[in-house]
């Protein structure tokens, strides 16, 4: 499967936050991710980021996201695995760390989980 044919959607709902947080998880720097592998035979690709009231106010919390919706954007066709759902957690320094680390973080996550 190439790179433009994974199809990528959004996990918007809490009981599909809740499923992938049983699955594996990797912290790397300014980010977390869990991914679950799902069992419905489908190789699309779900994503879902969050950010919790610990590392700021919403100004903080909603920058965090953004960026990891951008690393996402720019790691995922690259690296991700299809059947699997992908949550990104932020952590304190997500909304300062430099671009390039941000998205070293991201990439060794996902390969790390890649290599389970």
């Amino acid at each position: 499967m190439t790179e433009a044919d994974l199809k990528i959607e959004r996990l918007r709902k809490r009981p599909e936050f809740l499923a992938a947080a049983k699955g594996a998880s990797q912290a790397k720097g300014a980010v977390v991710v869990q991914a679950l592998r799902r069992a419905d035979g489908d190789a699309l690709v779900r994503v879902g980021f969050t950010a919790t009231r610990k590392i700021g106010g919403a100004v903080v919390r909603n920058r965090a996201k953004r960026r990891l919706r951008e690393a996402a954007r720019a790691i995922l066709p690259l690296h991700a695995r299809p059947g699997f759902d992908y949550v990104f957690i932020a952590r304190g320094g997500t909304a300062q760390r430099p671009w390039a680390r941000l998205l070293d973080d991201v990439k060794s996550a996902l390969l790390s989980l890649a290599a389970t």
